[in-house]
Parts: structure tokens; C-alpha cells; sequence
């Protein structure tokens, strides 16, 4: 039996650009330098196009170490990824969007989307989700608007 589909969202204003922002964001190393204390470890596990769709990232400490896939990769403005890998979830689909605002910075809104691998398990997957993509995209926020 399939689980049910639960998905949220995050939204921040960041004074950076969104090509700083991005360019984060999508580094898969790169997050080791902002995601502290959350993300300690980061690397490439496969680069894909130059970091682009197909890379694949690895997040986290080890042993507990999350893949992530891009799937759509709109320099400056759009990634789309994908969790590889054994996960309490399926089918889960992030997008991180990245809007020049009239302030001179950037809109940025971060959803995410899955189903849940055992029924009854959504709403607390949704609720840890959601908080750690909302620490993630603050220490995002702060890391690029540093540099």
C-alpha cells in the first residue's frame, strides 16, 4: 500500500544575489563551509555536467551521510534534486528558487514534496523536514550575505 504525498515550504529574503545564493546552494562542498554545525561533511560523490543535472551530492556526518541527485539545474535561478538512496521517504523532490526582489536581493522559496514509505509516518517526516530546510536556508542566507 502507497503512503500518502505531503509536501511544505520555506521562505527566506536574503540581501545576497541569487547568483551567490546559487552558487551555494548547489556546491555540493561548499555547504561544509555554511551549514555548520547541521552539515559538517560534504563532498561530490559523482559530479554529473560540471556539478549540473546529474551530480550527486553527500551531506551530513558520517556514517549518516544523505545523496542528493540534481535533476534540474537553471544557473542562478533554479535546482531541483532528488534523495538517492535508502530513506524513510519516496518519491521526495526538492526546488530551491532563487528571485531577484526590488530591494536588490533575492527571494528565496525552498519546497519540498514525498510520500511516505510507512502510513501514518507524513506528518512527522513533513514537521523534521521542514525544520531542518528551514535552519538549512537561514544558514544558507547568512553564509551568502557574508561573502
Amino acid at each position: 500500500m502507497r503512503g500518502r504525498r505531503y509536501s511544505f515550504e520555506v521562505n527566506r529574503v536574503s540581501t545576497a544575489s541569487p547568483a551567490t545564493l546559487f552558487r551555494l546552494e548547489t556546491d555540493g562542498p561548499q555547504w561544509s563551509s555554511w551549514g555548520r554545525p547541521f552539515i559538517v561533511q560534504a563532498r561530490w560523490a559523482e559530479r554529473g555536467d560540471d556539478g549540473g543535472v546529474g551530480a550527486v551530492r553527500e551531506l551530513g556526518l558520517w556514517p549518516v551521510l544523505i545523496r542528493e541527485k540534481t535533476l534540474e539545474y537553471e544557473p542562478d535561478r533554479r535546482h531541483v534534486y532528488t534523495l538517492v538512496g535508502p530513506a524513510p521517504l519516496q518519491d521526495y523532490r526538492g526546488e530551491v528558487l532563487f528571485t531577484p526582489n526590488s530591494g536588490g536581493g533575492t527571494d528565496l522559496r525552498w519546497t519540498a514534496a514525498f510520500t511516505e514509505s510507512v502510513p501514518g509516518t507524513g506528518p512527522l517526516l513533513r514537521t523534521a523536514l521542514r525544520g531542518a530546510i528551514g535552519l538549512l536556508s537561514a544558514r544558507l542566507v547568512k553564509g551568502a550575505e557574508k561573502r
